[in-house]
C-alpha cells in the first residue's frame, strides 16, 4: 500500500465517524426537543384545568342552590 492509499482510508474512516457523530448529536437535540415540547403540552393542560375549577365550583353551588329550593 502507498502512503496515499493509507491516508485516503484514514480519511475516509475519519469522515464516516463525523458523520455518525452529527447524526447522533441530532438524535440528541431532536429527542430534547420532543421531551421539553411534551412537557410544555402537560403544563399547558395543566393550566387549563386549573382555569376551569371555578366554573365548576360556580357550578355545583347552583345545583347546590337548586336543590335546596327544589327540597324547601
Amino acid at each position: 500500500m502507498t502512503t496515499l492509499t493509507l491516508l485516503l482510508i484514514i480519511l475516509g474512516v475519519l469522515l464516516i465517524i463525523l458523520i455518525w457523530a452529527v447524526s447522533k448529536y441530532n438524535l440528541f437535540v431532536k429527542l430534547r426537543n420532543n421531551r421539553e415540547n411534551a412537557f410544555a403540552d402537560i403544563d399547558v393542560q395543566l393550566k387549563q384545568r386549573h382555569d376551569l375549577i371555578p366554573q365548576l365550583v360556580s357550578t355545583v353551588k347552583g345545583y347546590a342552590t337548586h336543590e335546596k329550593e327544589k327540597c324547601s
